[in-house]
């Protein structure tokens, strides 16, 4: 019965194994999702998704699987008129308040509910704007989309409007999750949640509940514990490259950094031209009387600081590789010789690199980069920040 669904997972990149698959229907068999479309859908969400990235996918097979089964067209409410009637009631039952359902008893019932729907889909013959009998949108009938009645049946809506009807799987709200798609500000937080070490500091101000149950079976009675609430105790520095190629990667820039200010509490910045040389600015206006020694920095950030560098690594060579080769100044060591100073001083080094990843073989001056950085370069993906957070975490 259920083959078609694990195609669709496999065929929308779900990977979904035939134990997890075997634990679905047992769980079915069990009855564990019986006259409930969204305990359904959480229930194989639950068994068949191993990693969070894989939901937006996950929901994409279900819709392409079940679709129509909880939006109702005309057509399908007629079909629908065949279901058990435990089923319609038991869904209602779950979606409805006690109000909603004493409105229903008052038109007579559930039953008398879907006999109405029934006799209007065969009464009516072409769309209905607004209105309180007549199928359609923006009115007060009990069926239709997009307007308001407690005792609704929604049809042909795409979404939701007042939380009587409720699809998850068509809102895709984990669609930022995918390492496919494209960053924002929201999937970016997630990936950086990965480069973490907790502590303890501050008032006290968060409940400790295993210490409190503790305590309370030790004393006999309610003995409330609390504890200082934890931080993130990384403290991470960031260099960002900006000007000149970076211009195209501004947006997705200032979402990392963004999501870096909520993410770490213990946090500095500087800003860089294409390579690293004697000076950085705190300011991206880069004026040249607010510049801040290179080595300045680097006697200020000790070693267990974890350094990021932001850029494309996209230049000369020359600008990398010799004395006088940056194109905004005369630079009296070459960009490596700092690069590899920075990689010495800070171990927990890393390179993230805006452009996609398979133009990097073309550009000479980032294979030198990555070279320097042993291979600690990732693109700006979700998948990229993942994978760079575990390196700068072991």
């Amino acid at each position: 019965m259920f083959r078609p669904f694990l195609e669709q997972l496999r065929h929308h990149g779900v990977p979904v194994t035939v134990r997890e698959y075997l634990g679905f229907l047992e769980a079915m068999d069990a009855g564990l999702a019986r006259f409930d479309p969204e305990g359904f859908y959480y229930l194989a969400r639950t068994t068949m998704v191993k990693d969070e990235k894989h939901i937006d996918r996950f929901d994409q097979a279900f819709s392409a699987t079940f679709k129509g089964l909880d939006q109702i067209t005309p057509e399908a409410v007629v079909q629908a008129m065949d279901l058990p009637a435990e089923w319609l009631e038991k869904l209602a039952e779950k979606h409805m308040s006690e109000e909603d359902r004493a409105q229903i008893e008052a038109m007579g019932g559930f039953e008398k509910l879907m006999e109405t729907l029934k006799k209007r889909l065969e009464e009516q013959k072409d769309r209905h704007q607004g209105g309180s009998k007549w199928i359609g949108t923006a009115g007060t009938s009990p069926f239709g989309a997009y307007g308001y009645n407690p005792e609704g049946v929604r049809i042909g809506q795409k979404e939701g409007r007042h939380g009587r009807a409720v699809k998850v799987w068509d809102k895709r709200e984990f669609r930022n999750l995918d390492d496919t798609v494209e960053l924002g500000t929201r999937n970016i937080k997630v990936a950086l949640k990965r480069l973490r070490n907790w502590a303890r500091d501050g008032a006290h101000q968060e409940l400790d509940l295993d210490g409190t149950i503790r305590a309370t079976a030790e004393q006999g009675w309610l003995d409330v514990k609390t504890r200082p609430e934890r931080h993130n105790a990384v403290k991470v520095l960031l260099f960002f490259d900006i000007g000149g190629s970076m211009d195209p990667y501004v947006q997705v820039v200032e979402e990392l950094f963004s999501a870096a200010r909520v993410e770490f509490k213990h946090l500095e910045h500087f800003y860089f031209h294409n390579c690293l040389y004697e000076f950085l600015w705190r300011d991206n206006a880069r004026r040249w009387d607010a510049r801040t020694p290179t080595w300045e920095i680097l006697r200020t950030y000790g070693s267990d600081y974890k350094c990021i560098f932001v850029g494309d690594a996209n230049m000369s060579p020359y600008e990398v590789a010799y004395v006088g080769g940056a194109n905004e100044h005369w630079n009296e060591e070459s960009g490596a010789t700092w690069l590899t100073r920075a990689r010495e001083h800070w171990p927990d080094t890393l390179w993230i690199n805006p452009t996609p990843e398979h133009y990097w073989q073309h550009s000479h001056s980032t294979r030198m980069i990555s070279e320097i950085f042993e291979d600690r370069m990732v693109p700006m993906t979700l998948d990229g920040l993942t994978k760079g957070m575990r390196m700068l975490g072991r």
